[in-house]
């Protein structure tokens, strides 16, 4: 557990890995690291595992393959050139959003919980999708994205699912990252 957390913060000091062209994405082993190693995309999945499991019952299986599902498609689009100008920007919202979600108890209906989601998910897949339209290889690069995006929701869900007293406070650690790294983001 220790070597994870200091996993995560040092992958803070990491250059900054964003969705854009120019990260040698070409092989299904770089697009699995593409989300572990890039912590805009890194707060995000653990974020919604975290999410999730705050959630509870049907979320904790809902809002991961919601986000898989929507990202999918969201590379489908990009690739085929259907984006806007704003979606890096949208990204980092996404992280300032999740971040937010996890610190506050605000009740939602379901739909609206899927809905931001599948929002966020769109966003990034679109800026996957733009990046990999030059790609030969854009099957096997997203299919390690999408890899990647299920074992980073999955271990936000264990850590969330967890009820121990550290629980909250990584938690509450991690909201403060992605508040944090989404305002670093938008003002960068």
């Amino acid at each position: 557990m220790k070597k994870l957390i200091l996993a995560l913060l040092l992958s803070l000091f990491a250059s900054q890995v964003l969705a854009h062209p120019g990260h040698g994405l070409e092989s299904t082993y770089a697009g699995f690291m593409h989300p572990v190693t890039g912590w805009d995309h890194l707060l995000v999945m653990l974020g919604i595992g975290l999410w999730a499991a705050k959630l509870g019952g049907n979320a904790r299986w809902q809002l991961p393959l919601t986000f898989v599902s929507v990202m999918a498609l969201g590379a489908i689009l990009g690739a085929a050139g259907f984006y806007f100008m704003g979606v890096e920007t949208a990204i980092a919202a996404s992280v300032m959003a999740i971040g937010v979600l996890l610190i506050l108890s605000v009740p939602m209906h379901k739909t609206l919980q899927l809905s931001i989601t599948a929002i966020f998910a769109l966003f990034h897949g679109m800026a996957h999708g733009m990046e990999l339209a030059v790609s030969s290889s854009i099957v096997g690069v997203m299919g390690g994205m999408l890899i990647a995006t299920v074992v980073l929701h999955g271990i936000g869900l264990l850590f969330g699912l967890q009820h121990a007293k550290w629980d909250k406070y990584l938690q509450d650690c991690i909201a403060s990252l992605m508040l944090i790294a989404g305002s670093y983001l938008l003002l960068s």
